[in-house]
């Protein structure tokens, strides 16, 4: 499934894990709001996570977890040819741009890295989670996703109005056959 936008995120959550697809509950409704503000919806966007396999509690995936990993995320780049990967988070971030800088350092900011032996445009952005639990970081993600739109040459477009977060919602066949991949 070819995408122009890859999202990588650290590791599937709770709910990312019982539905079997990356970012969904109220995190995946606030980026599904980012993304239409440049006229994306999830469906024109490959999103996964740097470790296929939830860590357990709340922990973020250990250093050797995202190595272990790194061979299926280089296939899934090498499958989807991105024209732009966001790095969504802090480990997501460092892991991606090989960096000792984080999220917070680096956000917005344009960075060249290689994967499958391919080089690829990287923008570094706050997670959509982060955001709802600290709403000062919505600007910055919402400018961020803005800077996406203009790499990838789009334009915004008008935000709907605030919506509450729907429950979430079992995968459907088309999302289980994605490269038969998390």
């Amino acid at each position: 499934m070819p995408a122009d936008l890859m999202l990588v995120a650290d590791a599937p959550g709770f709910h990312d894990d019982r539905l079997g697809r990356p970012l969904v509950a109220a995190a995946g409704e606030l980026l599904a709001d980012l993304l239409a503000s440049i006229g994306l919806e999830r469906r024109d966007v490959y999103v996964t996570t740097l470790v296929k396999c939830r860590p357990p509690g709340t922990q973020s995936p250990a250093l050797e977890e995202v190595a272990a990993c790194r061979d299926k995320l280089e296939r899934q780049i090498e499958l989807v040819r991105p024209r732009v990967v966001g790095a969504l988070g802090d480990l997501a971030t460092r892991a991606l741009a090989g960096g000792a800088h984080g999220v917070s350092q680096t956000h917005g900011q344009v960075r060249r890295a290689s994967f499958a032996g391919r080089e690829i445009t990287l923008l570094p952005l706050y997670h959509p989670a982060a955001a709802l639990h600290n709403a000062r970081l919505l600007p910055a993600l919402e400018a961020d996703v803005g800077r996406l739109g203009e790499l990838l040459g789009r334009t915004a477009v008008a935000r709907a109005p605030e919506r509450p977060a729907p429950e979430p919602v079992a995968p459907t066949p088309a999302d289980e056959q994605q490269l038969g991949l998390f």
